[in-house]
C-alpha cells in the first residue's frame, strides 16, 4: 500500500531537531509533501531564530530527497478550505487559518497529515498520524 503524507509544521520542526524515529518512518513513505503554508511557517521560524543558516541547510537537504516536494494550493484547495471553514464554524470548532489551508491541501490530495496538533481531530474526514 502506498504511503503518501503531508507534514505539519510541528513535525517538520521535530524532524529538524533530530527526531530519529520520525526520520526513519518518513524514509518508508512513498511521498512526503510539505504544504506551502508549512514551508512559510517554518521559514518564519528560521527568520526569528539564531541558527537560521543551519536550518536552511537542513530544509534544502530534506527538500532535495526524491520523495519530498512542496505542495502548492490551487482552485480546488480554495473549495476545500471553504467547505472546511463552514463545517468547523457550524460545529463551533474553528481552527487557525493556516491549519485550515494545510488540512484543505491534505484532503484535496488524499494525504495523511502527520501532526501533533489535536485540533486537526475536529476534521473527521482528515486522516492524521
Amino acid at each position: 500500500m502506498e504511503v503518501r503524507v503531508a507534514l505539519d509544521t510541528n513535525r517538520l520542526t521535530d524532524l529538524f531537531q533530530g527526531d530519529a524515529a520520525l526520520a526513519e518512518w518518513l524514509e518508508t513513505c512513498d511521498e512526503v509533501w510539505i504544504p506551502l503554508f508549512v514551508l512559510a511557517e517554518i521559514k518564519a521560524g528560521f527568520y526569528g531564530g539564531t541558527p537560521r543558516h543551519n536550518n536552511e541547510l537542513l530544509l534544502r537537504k530534506f527538500l532535495a530527497k526524491p520523495t519530498v516536494a512542496v505542495l502548492s494550493p490551487g482552485l480546488e484547495t480554495a473549495e476545500q478550505y471553504a467547505r472546511l471553514f463552514v463545517q468547523l464554524r457550524n460545529a463551533g470548532t474553528p481552527i487557525p487559518d493556516n491549519h485550515l489551508w494545510i488540512a484543505a491541501l491534505a484532503l484535496e490530495h488524499d494525504l495523511v497529515l502527520v501532526t501533533r496538533d489535536r485540533h486537526f481531530q475536529r476534521i473527521p474526514q482528515l486522516p492524521c498520524h
